[in-house]
């Protein structure tokens, strides 16, 4: 496959996702907060700056920082799908913000100028890209000298089993072939040292890759179902073409592995690992 057809894939795949995405924007920023957080404080957005966010989804990273760089300053939200930019737009709405510019910019090729913008914010969005050396690059363009980069990945399948376990049972059914190395995927990037090289050779200083322990929360089995059925599309494709047996037992092999998390309530708490990094352009 070329890498326009990759291209064309992924962007189809985020706009077919952002209904859910939208649907789940309180659970999933309620258990990435942690991560948006860590971002911020690494970029230490000042009033009159402009913060550009990439692959931003619903936008919560970036509108904590646009209420900090208020007076003066300006968030440009961006995503490579026009549906995630409307539930980030439905999102600034409600938290009234007038300084946010929604582009839809893939990160590969970012329209703007070089030395344009004095921050960078992407979470969970480089290990989907085609072309992580252009992508990254292209963030260090955009940047003024001196500029700061936060981001996050995701750490190892074996510590983020709240993910793992529906893509490593999708693939022992033969639903889904297996991931080749380096492919675009959830687990791109998942060790520190291959992340902290990929800054350094887009040309990146001051480079911190951290890994940052969380926990995926969810009030039943049957949430954690529904929620990665609507925020995973090759879960949801999946099952979609699957008969009302065959999706019966796969949920019932999937909610098996998951009871080692679950609490008598019968609420889960699973493991979850993220990367967290931090540059300097």
């Amino acid at each position: 496959m070329d890498i326009v057809e990759l291209r064309a894939q992924n962007r189809d795949r985020w706009e077919r996702s952002a209904a859910g995405w939208g649907a789940r924007r309180a659970w999933l920023q309620r258990n990435a907060a942690p991560v948006s957080l860590w971002m911020i404080e690494a970029i230490d957005p000042q009033p009159g700056e402009v913060v550009l966010e990439l692959a931003a989804g619903p936008g919560d990273t970036g509108m904590l920082a646009a209420e900090l760089v208020a007076p003066g300053g300006r968030l440009i939200c961006t995503d490579v799908a026009e549906a995630m930019l409307d539930v980030a737009r439905a999102r600034a709405a409600e938290l009234g913000l007038a300084n946010v510019e929604f582009r839809r910019v893939d990160a590969e090729a970012i329209d703007l100028e070089a030395a344009s913008v004095d921050a960078v914010l992407c979470r969970w969005g480089y290990m989907f890209v085609t072309d992580l050396g252009a992508a990254l690059t292209e963030a260090r363009r955009v940047l003024r000298v001196g500029g700061r980069m936060a981001l996050a990945t995701w750490g190892a399948a074996q510590a983020n089993p709240w993910a793992a376990i529906s893509g490593t049972e999708l693939e022992r059914r033969g639903l889904v072939p297996p991931q080749p190395p380096g492919a675009p995927g959830m687990f791109r990037l998942a060790e520190p040292g291959e992340l902290g090289d990929a800054l350094g050779s887009a040309g990146f200083a001051d480079v911190v890759v951290e890994p940052l322990d969380l926990a995926q929360t969810y009030a039943s089995t049957r949430e954690w179902w529904d929620v990665h059925r609507q925020l995973n599309r090759a879960l949801a494709d999946v099952t979609a073409a699957l008969g009302e047996a065959e999706q019966d037992e796969l949920y019932a092999s999937l909610a098996a592995q998951l009871e080692p998390f679950a609490a008598a309530d019968g609420t889960l708490s699973i493991p979850a690992r993220a990367l967290v990094a931090a540059a300097t352009a």
